[in-house]
């Protein structure tokens, strides 16, 4: 007779060899939005605010483009908080990130769609959006206005988070004026 040491199993069936998982997205991934109030203040806590959610969520942006990218923050919440806060008592700020791109907006209340002036070389003031605009071209991005449901505007500018990596995450729609 056989003592069971043979033909028997072993132990439980083997399991089968599930496929590996497809990659998930990048933890560093997301949409992140805060609003202040329109006041000069607005200006520096929104570039410290973007500057520490990109370190916070280990974006891998190099250092000139998250430099560039805190200008074109400066640049927009200052005109938001300089010419719209009169009907615009509080600017929105929206960060999104993808695999390849860095997308920030900011958004008001106030209807006017700003465009980027000629530089004045005897003014102090006034270049911005030319900046905004100079930024993002060279860092490959793209940029443009779009009127909000309820009257406003969102000037926003996406970058790539490497050079020639691209994908932004919205382009102009075709007749679009791109940046302003």
């Amino acid at each position: 007779m056989d003592d069971g040491a043979r033909g028997g199993p072993a132990g439980p069936p083997p399991q089968a060899l599930a496929p590996p998982a497809p990659p998930g997205p990048p933890p560093y991934e997301g949409v992140w939005r805060f609003t202040a109030a329109a006041e000069d203040a607005a200006v520096p806590h929104a570039r410290h605010a973007v500057r520490d959610l990109l370190r916070r969520q280990n974006v891998p942006a190099p250092p000139d483009l998250v430099h560039g990218l805190l200008l074109i923050v400066s640049e927009l919440v200052a005109n938001a908080v300089r010419h719209a806060a009169l009907l615009s008592p509080t600017v929105g700020v929206e960060v999104a990130v993808g695999a390849a791109w860095v997308r920030v907006a900011v958004e008001d209340s106030h209807p006017y769609r700003p465009a980027a002036l000629v530089a004045d070389h005897g003014r102090t003031g006034g270049r911005g959006l030319l900046l905004v605009r100079e930024i993002t071209a060279e860092a490959g991005g793209v940029c443009d206005v779009e009127h909000t449901a309820t009257g406003g505007k969102i000037i926003w500018a996406a970058l790539p988070l490497a050079p020639g990596a691209g994908g932004s995450p919205v382009l102009p729609a075709p007749g679009a004026q791109g940046c302003p």
